[in-house]
Formats: structure tokens, sequence, C-alpha cells
């Protein structure tokens, strides 16, 4: 990336090449709603590593990968080189491993899995391709498909039901990633669409502290690093803890 050339984002690589792909995968996003896939499987009574491996690579294919090419197709947010062809090609076959995993797991979680296997992929889209209106990117939409649904289909995956800890749980996801979102709106408005930055703030005793871009930035993309952290930290505790 030029010197002086702004980010999209905080952890975006520079332009060309494999660090487009880098960027595209947003890794400390992607990271922390996988947490939520192993802290919604580690509530389970028994945890089977393969059933969670399984649907690890499901999630990654699906929201790591897919989600994220169809936002890039719309409207290039990140200004990547990667040509729409092999965003679209990317998008369907990881859409479709996402799939099949699915299916093959339906032999063993049985078929209370089918709803997820046809929610996920729809929320994919319609989240990311803005869809239907927009009418599911929103907040909530947000905090729904990529917190709280992880943390159930995780728990689902091992146990063949539901039950009050993983929809508290789910719960919890749901709160976090409306935090995330709230926080990362502005600073992709900030680092994506504002050409400048001006102004001061006056303290009580008088003193004018300035504001540009990296005044405003720090606080909530500092949030956004702790937290996806603090998540993945927690996802690993859980497994490690249930797993040795």
């Amino acid at each position: 990336m030029a010197e002086g050339e702004r980010r999209p984002a905080y952890y975006a690589a520079a332009r060309g090449g494999w660090r487009d792909w880098w960027t595209l995968l947003h890794p400390p996003y992607t990271a922390w709603h996988l947490s939520y896939v192993v802290i919604g499987a580690c509530l389970a009574p028994r945890v089977e590593t393969s059933r969670l491996i399984a649907t690890l690579i499901a999630f990654f294919l699906a929201v790591g990968v897919a989600a994220h090419a169809v936002d890039e197709l719309h409207g290039r947010p990140l200004g990547t080189t990667i040509s729409s062809a092999a965003l679209v090609a990317v998008t369907a076959v990881s859409l479709a491993g996402a799939v099949v995993l699915g299916v093959v797991g339906i032999t063993k979680v049985g078929v209370v899995l089918v709803p997820f296997i046809v929610v996920g992929p729809l929320l994919v889209l319609a989240y990311n391709a803005e869809l239907f209106g927009g009418i599911a990117h929103t907040t909530v939409g947000f905090a729904a498909a990529w917190g709280a649904f992880p943390v159930l289909s995780g728990y689902v995956a091992q146990t063949s039901d539901l039950a009050l800890a993983a929809v508290l749980a789910a719960g919890a996801a749901f709160a976090l990633s409306c935090a995330q979102r709230l926080l990362s709106t502005p600073a992709r408005l900030i680092r994506r669409s504002t050409r400048s930055v001006e102004g001061s703030l006056t303290l009580a005793d008088g003193t004018a502290v300035p504001l540009d871009e990296k005044t405003l930035l720090a606080p909530m993309e500092g949030a956004l690093r702790a937290m996806s952290w603090g998540m993945v930290a927690l996802a690993s505790a859980l497994a490690v803890a249930r797993l040795t």
C-alpha cells in the first residue's frame, strides 16, 4: 500500500496478489465469529472433535470466504484487485462446500441440521448482497446471522438438540455482535468514505483537544481488536478444557 494511502480496515494488507485475499478474509472478524461456533459446541455435554472441526470448516467457507466475497462484489468496499469472476467462483464453491459438509452431517446429527443448512446460505446472501431491500443488512440482522446463529449451530451439531445454555450463549453472542457492528460501522465510514476530519473538543477547564481521524478511530478499533482477541482466547480456553 502506498505511503499515506488510507487502508479500508485496520487489518488490511497492501493491495495486490495474495494480500488482497488476506484482506478479503477479514482475519480478526472471521476468527471472532468462528469462536462462537467453538463456544456453542463446548456447551454440549459431550464434544466430538470431528463434528467440531467439520462445523468450523463449514462456517469458515460460508462466513469467512463466501460472505466476504459477496460483500466485495457488492460495491468493492475493500478496493481489492480480485476479479469479479474469481469472487463469484469462490462464493459458489465455498457455499457449495459448506452445504455438502452440512448434508454429510445429517447422517450423524439428523434432520435437525436441515434448517441450519438452508438458513445459513440465505443469511450470507441476504445480508452481504443486501437482498430483499436490505431488510437483513442491519445491526440486528448481523448479530443474528454472525453471532447467535454460529453458537446455536455449534451446539446442535454436537447434540442434535437445543438447550437453555445454548440459547443464553446465543443471546450473549448476539449482544457482542451488536457492539461489534456499532463500533465497526462508524470506523468503516471514516476509513472508506471520509475525505477529512476537522474539529476539537473543549474540556471543562478550557483545554482544546484536536479531533482527527486517528483520534476518532483509536477507541473504536482498539475495542474491536481487544474483543476479537478476547473471544478467540475464550473459545480456545473452552476447547482446551473440553478436549484435553
